[in-house]
């Protein structure tokens, strides 16, 4: 039999299951509470006691879309056995997830502009950003670019695929434009190798 501990946990997840598809779908602004939690079989309170707010669950929803992408990132950024391929294919993997309508909606277009860009940096910070500062770093390590300015590279990147991820889920061939942007960021990392490397 589940704990009461267990039984919050199980709640808390279905309720963000459930609202993650319905903010998705419609939107911060589109989704009212009593429906979502009439969908649910919950009360009002039940939510209030989770999460304290609308605005609250949102912010959980971001954090399981942040906390999902990064996983995959990680898993689809290792045992390639060099370090341009393993950060492109990190790469890769976040314009993939990206294509998820609970990924692009509620990470890269309400997020933001929800909880504040401020808030919404924060945990970026922590999850895909992390990984990429992690992955310039091993760039440097492995003699693939010059380790000057790692912190303006990251920054450069991050920005470039979150426009690149927005952009991507509204081409007609969503899997061609990836395929272009990892070449362009093959030959944009190749200029940063250093001086006398040989790199293209």
């Amino acid at each position: 039999m589940a704990s009461k501990a267990e039984q919050r946990e199980r709640t808390r997840g279905e309720i963000v299951r459930l609202a993650t598809r319905r903010f998705a779908e419609r939107g911060y602004a589109g989704v009212a509470l009593e429906e979502l939690m009439a969908e649910a079989g919950l009360t009002r309170g039940a939510l209030y006691h989770h999460f304290g707010s609308k605005q609250g669950l949102f912010r959980a929803v971001v954090e399981g879309a942040q906390a999902g992408v990064a996983e995959a990132v990680e898993r689809a950024a290792t045992g390639h056995g060099d370090a341009l391929d393993d950060f492109l294919a990190g790469c890769r993997a976040f314009l993939e997830a990206s294509l998820a309508p609970e990924v692009r909606r509620i990470l890269l277009v309400e997020g933001p502009a929800v909880l504040g860009w401020g808030e919404w940096r924060e945990g970026d910070l922590d999850t895909s950003a992390r990984l990429l500062d992690e992955g310039v770093a091993e760039l440097a390590e492995a003699g693939v670019i010059e380790p000057r300015s790692l912190g303006t590279v990251t920054t450069m990147i991050s920005g470039a695929l979150n426009e690149l991820a927005i952009a991507s889920a509204d081409a007609d061939d969503p899997a061609a434009e990836i395929d272009e942007a990892m070449l362009a960021l093959r030959r944009m990392l190749g200029g940063l190798a250093p001086r006398g490397s040989g790199a293209a």
